[in-house]
């Protein structure tokens, strides 16, 4: 499964006199039935090498060959989204298989295009699904469209209605402070269990399923940093289908990824314009970038432009300058400026936020930063 530590390893890589080919394909058999994936792996070849010149071209034959026999022969492996990155020279070959479908692109260029990786892992985070009763839960982990169960609990002793005599006046309501009572530690247990996962994994949100009564109970006694990252709540069925939980859960999240990213875009818009810790648009954002100012890179998915990076202190601009300012070192033209700029946060341990779609950000720019200081 794809790892932020992965992609934090190739975004280190720097650039030299070898060539990367980075491939996304969209292999979603639903939206390829006829393995259409292979024609248009074709056709973004037969385009890219036709903006190539003859020596590029020739230095990176070996990476596209060897990605072309891997799209025909691994078919059967395929999911909905496969990428690889390739450089026969430097010895470094990385596929990916996703749960999604991802857009087709082939980027040739000195270092690993990383920037949809970046996007799929910011946008699908790790997510836990609880789905509880007053007898068994059951636990989900889901990343990048994928999902597992984690584990089940059952406490099957629970008592239940007496079979003769009915529920009459108090021996009823001893009867029910009983059985609340062995709810009650079932569902302790199950908590404690959520406790102990949540101090070991990084798990970003929680959706609580069940019966009303058992997800209230639940998120009564939640420890205040996991019920913090309860992100919604919906009724289920306890043995509710692994593919309709997934379905629930990746619509759930979808919501949510929109809502955080919209309310991120609003305070990192406010507070530029109010000067206060923030700042957008491309030049601004990579002075600040190079003064390690930056605590949170904020961009379009879809953002691209060019500039130029310095060799010697990866100094990154959209002026076109011969010299860098800060070490007078010789700039080189770069096609893929915002991957750069991806790139040098990710090598400073500074957050990303990739914004799928947002009218007000595109008009602020298309990026923006929140700063440390």
């Amino acid at each position: 499964m794809l790892t932020y530590s992965e992609v934090k390893e190739l975004s280190a890589i720097s650039g030299d006199e070898n060539y990367f080919v980075s491939l996304y394909l969209n292999v979603n058999p639903v939206t390829n039935p006829k393995g259409d994936y292979l024609i248009h792996f074709k056709n973004m070849l037969k385009q890219t090498l036709d903006n190539l010149d003859k020596k590029t071209g020739k230095s990176v034959k070996e990476d596209l060959e060897r990605i072309e026999a891997f799209i025909k022969d691994n078919k059967r492996g395929f999911k909905k989204g496969v990428s690889v990155i390739s450089s026969a020279p430097r010895g470094i070959w990385k596929d990916f298989h996703v749960s999604l479908p991802v857009k087709n692109e082939l980027v040739i260029d000195s270092t690993p295009y990383v920037k949809p990786l970046l996007a799929l892992l910011d946008n699908y985070q790790r997510c836990m699904v609880l789905l509880v009763d007053k007898e068994t839960a059951r636990v989900f982990i889901i990343q990048l469209g994928e999902m597992q169960e984690y584990i089940e609990l059952s406490t099957p002793d629970i008592p239940g209605k007496h079979k003769k005599g009915g529920w009459f006046s108090l021996q009823q309501k001893r009867f029910e402070r009983h059985i609340d009572y062995h709810v009650s530690l079932h569902i302790r247990d199950v908590v404690k269990v959520l406790d102990d996962f949540f101090q070991k994994e990084a798990i970003n949100s929680l959706i609580i399923g069940g019966p009303e009564e058992a997800i209230v109970k639940t998120k009564d006694i939640l420890p205040k940093a996991i019920c913090k990252k309860v992100i919604a709540t919906f009724h289920a069925e306890i043995m509710m289908p692994e593919k309709d939980v997934l379905e629930k859960a990746l619509e759930i999240a979808g919501e949510a990824e929109k809502k955080k990213e919209a309310d991120t875009v609003s305070e990192l818009i406010t507070k530029a314009m109010k000067k206060d810790m923030a700042v957008i648009g491309l030049e601004d954002v990579l002075d600040n970038l190079q003064a390690g100012k930056v605590m949170m890179l904020v961009f379009l998915k879809d953002l691209r432009t060019g500039g130029s990076r310095c060799l010697n202190c990866d100094f990154l601009t959209v002026k076109s300058v011969k010299t860098c300012p800060y070490c007078e070192g010789e700039l080189e033209e770069v096609r893929f400026l915002i991957d750069f700029a991806a790139q040098k946060a990710v090598e400073q341990g500074m957050q990303i936020e990739v914004i799928t779609e947002s009218d007000e950000l595109a008009r602020a720019g298309g990026i923006g930063a929140f700063l440390r200081y």
